[in-house]
């Protein structure tokens, strides 16, 4: 009767050993993908900085442009003598 329940024992250890790996399994699974989520992340902050800078710097040009055409639309209507024929 002793060994019966020694084999049991052995049972419940293995089935408790087993279970233990599955879950380090699991747990290494999900790490690695939290991980590669992470380095995802980023690299899209990285890409999203460089390509919002980009954007910021034309827009920066376009308003320099948009104030220099206001101010030579601004001078040519207050010297409208500036553009008729003599």
């Amino acid at each position: 009767m002793a060994r019966a329940g020694g084999i049991t024992n052995a049972v419940n250890v293995g089935i408790a050993v087993q279970a233990d790996w599955e879950n380090r399994e699991f747990i290494s699974h999900i790490s690695l993908h939290v991980r590669r989520l992470f380095d995802f992340l980023v690299q899209f902050e990285s890409t999203t900085k460089n390509k919002l800078a980009k954007l910021n710097e034309k827009l920066d040009t376009l308003e320099r442009r948009l104030e220099l055409l206001e101010v030579q639309v601004s001078n040519a209507t207050a010297n409208p003598a500036l553009f008729t024929a003599n």
